[in-house]
């Protein structure tokens, strides 16, 4: 009894590796011969085509950071533009007591 379990058990792995494996293999030929071969010509020119938007992508971003560059110094100059015209900032002790928000 023990044996014929045992060799029911063997027998259904060995069929479900093997129905794995033929699976494995159709869905490799199916997409095989799915996929549309590219000539070297057409090959060459997808490539070109983005290499060429990898290079404006490349010019925007650079574009972008010198923009940035150029708010961030607008900032830092307004910033000290304000510090300056304010003058000394008043101390704790010398506010005047009370409510400061308008009623």
């Amino acid at each position: 009894m023990e044996k014929q379990i045992l060799e029911l058990i063997f027998t259904f792995a060995g069929m479900m590796t093997v129905l794995g494996c033929v699976t494995g293999v159709a869905i490799t030929l199916i997409k095989r011969r799915s996929t549309p071969k590219l000539q070297s010509g057409e090959l060459m020119g997808r490539l070109s085509e983005i290499a060429d938007r990898l290079a404006r992508l490349e010019n925007a971003v650079d574009s972008t950071a010198v923009e940035v560059e150029r708010i961030s110094e607008a900032q830092r100059f307004t910033a000290r533009v304000l510090a300056e015209r304010s003058g000394a900032p008043v101390a704790l002790g010398d506010r005047p007591r009370g409510s400061t928000t308008p009623h």
